[in-house]
């Protein structure tokens, strides 16, 4: 359920809510609710980023135990890409450009489809590890391009014309997605998922069963329903990404859990396990109420041009560039990281493993 299932029982509740008390008041709740809600689960998870990729971050760039390609990836993601992105954004705020933060806009919703799949790959590798059955290389493709096909059809999809469109008070010029795109894009998804189902029966011809169905049911939930026809329900497209989130920290719970089991005893005596996670859990709120509440708001009310007397921005790039700027400055940031944490090479993922 924490892990994609809780969204086939939503999907029915969500259309008993509308029948009971229309499309127009269950939008308003189900949104009002769930912008509450990323208080406590979207926001931290985005914090609690920072809190794992940050730790012992010189031994993670220049240790000598760290494989070259993963402190390469390290430096690249924690150093290079949020400099760049930082120098992108201060930039379009200094030359007061909404065309250039449209760009960031853009590039964080063409990215933020790998980000869904490839954590969704993990949760089906990582459950089914767990569980004790281990994914071929040739299923391994299969399931990346399955993946992957799935983020090229969601961005593609569906045709349209360049038009306006705003994020964050900010409102940018949005690139044109060609009909041949989708039409490509829709055929190369079809092709990834006649290879899936067919490494799937063959799995189950070879061994009298087929992939564990919760971690397959994980990553086809993310793939399919969160990814590719997000908007197909009024009322789940508001908490998708809250349940993305939940997804996300479930496995940081798993993760950090079952280390601090393991440094709790003889020889390292660490603190109990519930007061590590309840200070990374209390440390990743924080965070993430300065990162997306405290500094978006100061920054927008100190710098933000007004007219004198009326209290209204008179900036081409809204009332609210700054939180534009760090809301999406977090998320991109966010996907390199986390590409970075959750890869195989990373020592600390030996904890995912642990079935204790």
């Amino acid at each position: 359920m924490l892990t994609g299932g809780l969204t086939i029982v939503l999907y029915p509740l969500s259309w008993l809510v509308r029948e009971a008390f229309g499309l127009d008041p269950s939008e308003y709740a189900i949104s009002f609710i769930a912008f509450y809600a990323a208080w406590v689960i979207n926001d931290p998870h985005f914090a609690v980023t920072y809190l794992l990729f940050y730790r012992d971050a010189r031994r993670r760039a220049f240790g000598a135990d760290i494989a070259p390609a993963q402190r390469t990836r390290w430096v690249f993601a924690g150093v290079v890409a949020p400099m760049f992105l930082a120098a992108w954004a201060i930039a379009s705020l200094k030359v007061h450009s909404a065309e250039s933060i449209g760009w960031m806009v853009q590039l964080m919703f063409f990215l933020v489809g790998w980000h869904y799949v490839k954590q969704g790959f993990g949760v089906l590798t990582v459950l089914s590890a767990r569980r004790g059955v281990r994914i071929t290389d040739r299923e391994r493709r299969v399931v990346l391009f399955h993946c992957y096909a799935g983020w090229a059809f969601a961005w593609s999809n569906p045709a349209a014309p360049a038009g306006e469109y705003e994020e964050k008070g900010v409102v940018y010029t949005s690139l044109a997605h060609p009909r041949w795109l989708e039409l490509g894009a829709g055929a190369v998804l079809a092709a990834s998922t006649a290879a899936l189902i067919w490494v799937l029966v063959a799995r189950r011809l070879r061994e009298g069963r087929t992939l564990p169905l919760a971690p397959l049911g994980g990553l086809l939930i993310t793939v399919w329903s969160w990814t590719i026809f997000s908007g197909i329900d009024p009322l789940l497209r508001y908490v998708i990404p809250g349940l993305h989130s939940v997804q996300y920290l479930y496995f940081v719970w798993l993760m950090k859990r079952n280390e601090a089991r393991a440094e709790e005893g003889p020889p390292a005596f660490g603190r109990p396990v519930v007061v590590r996670l309840g200070v990374l859990a209390i440390s990743a709120l924080g965070l993430g109420v300065f990162l997306f509440h405290l500094a978006p708001t100061f920054l927008d009310t100190a710098f933000v041009p007004r007219v004198p007397g009326r209290g209204i921005s008179n900036d081409p790039m809204g009332e609210t560039p700054y939180f534009a700027a760090l809301f999406v400055f977090v998320n991109i940031h966010h996907y390199f990281m986390d590409h970075v944490i959750w890869r195989r090479d990373n020592p600390a993922t030996r904890w995912l493993r642990d079935p204790t």
